[in-house]
């Protein structure tokens, strides 16, 4: 009988936090600018420069060790991790090692198998390295220092994780974390999140683990689930020929779905660590942890349990709007003003969702008002404008947040009621069609619809269309 094997699986998880500036120096931590543009004497390791400490970084990363349940090291320092690398200008990089700022939490996923504790080893602050830019037609390595200094944190977990499918669990959950308290925007295709994957398989029944490898260059969710797949059909591969895994950092590539040696694993005390001298230590009263306590935010599992009580909505449906925080602040928000919440719920999970796929754009990326969408919905439960005007108005807002009254207004948007005008439109497409009214008076309902579309057309879109069927039946 074939043998079995678990996977085993840990994380380390790289947040990039969302301060205007860097974690040492005043450079602007925005994604993109020309290269080598965010930079100063500090972030380019210019000698004789020196670190200072941004304090909202220690703000954000409290805030996630408290929402993931850790124990926060209340005395806590930086060190020094000493490496050479044509991106890490100081050929160090500011971590912390001994007395990371929080321990011992947690987070609770749930997948097909159930409900699950994933527990975290610890979690620390850092300074993020700079970008090498290959240009293979120069056949040169250029570098772009714009990223370095920008702060991180280092989430690392306990190895519980034991398939794809709770790892993927684990991460949302973490962005959902991170994201609700608003320390990161957690764009995997930006790099603001990225996570590396320790693996190791055994033999079912085995409590000893096996030899892990250590993959990196993992920037989507289905890169991530590739690379599990692909490194455990490997190790159980190599373990079933008698060979011996390999204790290694691996690189994986989506392009050919394949991972490849980078460089044997290092252990701390390859990295010389010791205490950064130009940083004096942090210490966290009591009052500080309260402060950033006090200022936690509702998270996504209390909205699900919530919404689904006060507005009377599906779990499929109060996923959707909770999925990010600024679709969740805008549906209540417009829920509020409008007394409408399953209309609002409707607008957002399907003109807004089919939008943002439109455009190419992220939930956090929305920028109109519940007011005016509050707004639309109200027009359109008056039938001051039809459906498909609503639809065409609703694109107005979703792009440039017109106010929809007066964008109905100016463009003579309102829907016609006037039943004289209606009454002499409907004679004229009934005397224009004479091929659909017999097939209509023949009992083909189908034609009923081509006479409500000629009309609608008729009236440039502006009627009431259940108006113009009953009115049509009723001329028939």
């Amino acid at each position: 009988m074939a043998k079995q094997y678990d996977t085993v699986i840990g994380l380390e998880v790289h947040i990039e936090l969302a301060t205007k500036t860097k974690i040492f120096c005043g450079c602007s931590t925005e994604f993109g600018g020309a290269p080598n543009t965010h930079t100063c004497p500090v972030c380019t390791g210019m000698p004789g420069s020196l670190p200072v400490l941004n304090k909202q970084v220690v703000d954000y990363a409290l805030a996630i060790g408290l929402a993931t349940h850790c124990h926060i090291t209340q005395v806590c320092k930086f060190d020094r991790k000493n490496y050479f690398y044509p991106d890490n200008p100081q050929n160090y990089q500011i971590s912390q090692l001994y007395l990371p700022i929080a321990r011992d939490g947690w987070v609770e996923i749930e997948t097909g198998s159930g409900k699950k504790k994933v527990r975290i080893h610890e979690m620390h602050m850092e300074e993020d390295a700079g970008k090498l830019v290959h240009d293979e037609w120069d056949d040169t390595s250029l570098v772009d220092y714009n990223r370095s200094g920008v702060p991180l944190v280092e989430i690392v977990s306990e190895p519980d994780m034991r398939s794809a499918e709770e790892v993927i669990a684990y991460l949302e959950k973490l962005r959902h974390i991170v994201q609700y308290l608003g320390a990161s925007d957690c764009k995997l295709q930006e790099g603001s999140m990225r996570a590396d994957v320790n693996l190791s398989v055994r033999e079912v029944g085995s409590d000893t683990f096996g030899t892990r490898t250590e993959m990196k260059n993992l920037n989507s969710f289905k890169a991530i689930t590739h690379a599990i797949e692909g490194e455990r059909k490997r190790q159980i591969e190599l373990i079933e020929e008698g060979k011996k895994v390999v204790q290694e950092t691996r690189r994986w590539d989506d392009n050919k779905e394949s991972s490849h040696a980078m460089r044997s694993k290092e252990d701390a005390k390859d990295y010389r660590y010791f205490p950064e001298p130009d940083l004096v230590p942090i210490v966290i009263d009591d009052e500080w942890i309260a402060r950033i306590k006090n200022q936690e935010p509702e998270f996504r599992t209390e909205k699900l349990e919530r919404y689904k009580k006060e507005y009377d909505i599906s779990q499929v449906d109060a996923e959707i709007l909770t999925e990010s925080k600024k679709m969740a602040e805008l549906f209540e928000a417009t829920a509020a003003l409008c007394k409408k919440p399953k209309k609002a719920a409707n607008w957002l999970m399907v003109e807004t969702m089919r939008l943002l796929k439109d455009n190419a754009m992220e939930p956090q990326d929305l920028r109109f008002s519940p007011e005016n969408l509050a707004s639309l919905i109200d027009l359109a439960d008056a039938k001051t404008i039809n459906s498909s005007v609503a639809k065409e108005v609703f694109e107005q807002i979703f792009l440039h947040d017109v106010d929809p009254k007066a964008y109905v207004k100016d463009h003579g948007l309102m829907t016609v009621n006037d039943e004289d005008a209606l009454r002499q439109t409907l004679t004229e497409v009934i005397a224009a069609n004479p091929q659909a009214v017999a097939d209509y008076r023949g009992g083909k309902e189908k034609a009923l619809g081509a006479l409500v579309g000629q009309t609608m057309k008729a009236m440039k879109g502006k009627a009431n269309p259940g108006r113009v069927n009953e009115l049509l039946r009723e001329m028939l």
